[in-house]
């Protein structure tokens, strides 16, 4: 049975070791984290061994990263490749509830979790998280590093960016694109264009946070 490590003791972790363990897919070996207070101790019976950078000392494991902000995902994963791990160590997780089919693609370092649906020609990017009850239609796209809540839904031919956060039980108009590192609120409706970098909520969605807001507070 191919080894695992989990990276990040999270709530995300937790569910991540609890569908790899439905699955018997992978041995997990344990659980990576920075935070010294941590080490020693357990996260779902699963050892948390020491910080990220002991994924060098198991060589034959695969490594997931369970951490659910991407632009934080995207630095881990951008570190451990600094350290020397390379792409290939990066395990895709898909819960035994979530049928595949051959037209669609799921990137390595994805997790997608209990009662995910995807239907026609979908793209799903490297790691990508997809929390429960998440629906992908036809034509999707879903950048690196993009994270969906539990039960967002998207209408046919959307494009969600890289890095891009999508609150729980939100949904995408078809044919809209949601820029990278844009937020989307809990329950929100997004009928028109999300432009990189910014925050929007509501029914239907409006900007709460332009992209320039910040700098222009720097100014």
């Amino acid at each position: 049975m191919t080894e695992l490590l989990v990276i990040g003791a999270s709530g995300l972790a937790r569910e991540v070791l609890s569908c790899v363990r439905e699955t018997g897919q992978f041995d997990v070996v344990g659980v990576l984290d920075d935070d010294d207070a941590k080490v020693g101790s357990a996260l779902d019976g699963a050892p948390i061994l020491g910080p990220v950078s002991y994924a060098l000392r198991y060589p034959a494991a695969r490594v997931v990263v369970c951490i659910g902000a991407g632009r934080a995902r995207e630095r881990v994963v951008a570190r451990l490749a600094g350290l020397g791990v390379p792409a290939y160590r990066f395990a895709t997780v898909v819960d035994p509830s979530v049928r595949v089919p051959s037209c669609c693609e799921v990137g390595p370092g994805s997790i997608l979790l209990g009662n995910v649906t995807l239907t026609a020609a979908i793209l799903v990017g490297s790691h990508v998280v997809l929390m429960p009850g998440v629906t992908l239609t036809h034509d999707d796209v879903v950048e690196d590093f993009a994270t969906l809540a539990a039960g967002v839904c998207l209408g046919g031919g959307v494009r969600i960016g890289r890095a891009a956060y999508l609150g729980m039980n939100s949904s995408v108009r078809e044919g809209t694109t949601v820029g990278s590192g844009s937020v989307i609120g809990m329950g929100a409706a997004v009928l028109a264009d999300v432009p990189p970098d910014e925050t929007w909520a509501g029914v239907p969605a409006r900007v709460l946070k332009p992209a320039d807001a910040e700098a222009g507070a720097r100014g």
